[in-house]
């Protein structure tokens, strides 16, 4: 976002009647309550377009504006300001001219970024403002890929042999790459592999994994031992599975990352997951839930007490809509204590606790240790024994609000779940106050998204008649959506990720079925006869709104789609 305060957004904003008054006062009050800057809110929920407001702050700041969009950049223009400057600077050349040459910049006031290129250049030097948004993307178009940086590093050793290149390579700087590669592709793993004759990287970005590079055999060993040495994990050792984790500076942050390391047939595989921060900033907005959802959710985490429960499978996203909560109402007058497997993102104030087994600090233990803490509020990694299940259960009826996690398919399954391990029925009926089970799916990518027609008899080929008419009626043709593929998405269609969400609220009569021990299918059908949406439903709401593509809520809700 801008380096300017929401007091001068709001004040651009309110000069260039980009928002209605009201409108504008209640999304201050929003930003201020969440703790977001009020620019992040105004894109982000839509009320006024990327370029409306970049040529507000144009205008206020008194330079020309630039959508780099529909801009071809060549290598020798780009590479007039080197790619660490650039992004620490948050400033790109784009054009070099007659006229001189023209960059953009978040904060056109910074001049030694102006001067300092003018004096390389000899040339005039322009300043254009642009959007935090639109920098962003064209950063990641043009940045060099991974294999060009290694073949790059490699070359500079040009008057050695290739022999004497590979027995002493830079292996500092090509493990750098391959971090700072991967946090700029915005990749939540790297995996590197060994293979009968080379190396293969792999980056996993937005849920798929995409090949990036590929290395000589004798650089593995190299790699691996650098990043043993940065984890404090032996060196020495080949034959037997390490975990460890290193924190790396990057220009942007500091970023945490866990490390594995997997002896297999050809060698030592490596996984590295990286934490980022990035991931902590996401509001239940931008994660993709509804306002009707958001709604329900919010009631039940604005009370003092009761249990809040995620569900859905591994990787679906679970931890990251907790936290997105705890950030919401982490103030200095309530106690936040953790209990998680791994601790995986650090939250400011919150008092978090690492599960580990070899001193019997169990979820079950953990929590039991809390409860002497004090706490308001508390976060229970996952639910896995009847023991942490009525610690958890009991925590919240005795005026706790607690978070927690569970794999089940559904929220209405979470519930016979909680009573097989030995949770009373009145318990989960008078504790649990909303249960939310959520998907990930890929999300279409922006800068090629497009329109097309399908036929009732295409989508029947991947839906059945009678879930198309119940959430899109009986039509003979259906408005949906998909990415042609750019340099902007890799190619693949898809640029970031969204959730599929179903928020089953605990009200009064779905407390009697609970009571009842009623099964999951007659919860399901109550709840959706009081208006909860099915994660199905939700994914077809989000194909039609050109967020999603039919193939990706298929993939995520196969069992639900026939």
């Amino acid at each position: 976002m801008s380096v300017l305060p929401d007091e001068k957004i709001e004040e651009i904003v309110t000069k260039n009647k980009l928002v209605d008054s009201k409108e504008l006062s209640g999304l201050v009050k929003f930003a201020k309550d969440s703790n977001q800057p009020l620019e992040e809110i105004l894109i982000e929920k839509e009320v006024v377009s990327d370029d409306k407001l970049g040529l507000a702050l144009a205008d206020y700041y008194k330079v020309p504006f630039i959508n780099l969009s529909d801009i071809d950049i060549p290598d020798e223009v780009l590479n007039l300001l080197p790619d660490r400057v650039m992004r620490r600077q948050k400033a790109l050349v784009f054009a070099k001219d007659k006229s001189g040459i023209k960059i953009a910049m978040l904060d056109p006031t910074k001049r030694d970024v102006v001067e300092m290129l003018a004096i390389k250049t000899g040339v005039k030097v322009t300043a254009y403002l642009v959007t935090m948004r639109d920098l962003q993307s064209a950063m990641r178009v043009y940045q060099s890929d991974l294999q060009k940086i290694v073949d790059n590093l490699l070359a500079e050793d040009i008057g050695r042999s290739p022999d004497a290149i590979l027995s002493d390579p830079p292996m500092a700087r090509i493990v750098d790459a391959i971090i700072d590669t991967a946090y700029q592709n915005r990749a939540s793993d790297i995996h590197i592999e060994p293979q009968e004759e080379n190396c293969l990287i792999r980056y996993r970005i937005d849920g798929a994994l995409q090949k990036v590079a590929q290395v000589h055999k004798k650089l593995h060993d190299r790699i691996t031992t650098r990043i043993k040495v940065m984890s404090n994990l032996r060196t020495d050792e080949h034959m037997a599975a390490q975990d460890g984790k290193m924190r790396v500076k990057l220009d942007e942050e500091n970023l945490d990352i866990r490390v594995s390391i997997l002896p297999i047939s050809d060698g030592e595989k490596i996984v590295m997951r990286l934490l980022s921060s990035r991931s902590r900033q996401y509001t239940l907005t931008d994660l993709g839930m509804s306002e009707t959802d958001l709604a329900k959710l919010t009631r039940a985490f604005t009370r003092s007490y009761g249990a809040i429960l995620c569900t859905g499978p591994t990787g679906s996203g679970k931890t990251t809509t907790i936290y997105s909560i705890l950030k919401i109402i982490n103030t200095p007058e309530k106690n936040i204590t953790t209990v998680e497997d791994p601790v995986e993102y650090k939250i400011k104030g919150a008092n978090q606790i690492q599960v580990n087994p070899k001193t019997n600090l169990t979820f079950a233990s953990g929590l039991r240790s809390i409860l002497r803490q004090d706490p308001n509020v508390i976060f229970v990694g996952e639910i896995r024994d009847s023991e942490t299940a009525g610690i958890a259960i009991n925590a919240a009826l005795t005026g706790h609000l607690v978070f927690s996690s569970l794999h089940t398919n559904d929220a209405a399954t979470a519930i016979p779940r909680l009573i097989d391990m030995k949770v009373e029925p009145f318990l989960v009926a008078s504790t649990v106050s909303v249960i939310v089970a959520q998907r990930l799916v890929r999300q279409i990518c922006h800068h090629c998204k497009t329109e097309l027609e399908i036929t009732n008899d295409e989508l029947h080929k991947h839906f059945s008649e009678t879930v198309v008419i119940r959430y899109w009626g009986k039509k003979s043709k259906y408005k949906v959506f998909q990415g042609k593929g750019c340099k902007l998405c890799r190619l693949s269609g898809y640029q970031g990720r969204l959730g599929l969400y179903e928020v089953l609220e605990v009200t009064s009569s779905i407390r009697r079925l609970i009571a009842e021990k009623a099964d999951a299918d007659i919860i399901l059908k109550a709840a959706v006869k009081e208006g909860m949406q099915t994660i199905l439903g939700d994914g077809f709401s989000k194909i039609e709104k050109g967020l999603t593509t039919i193939e990706e809520v298929l993939r995520v809700t196969k069992a639900e789609s026939v």
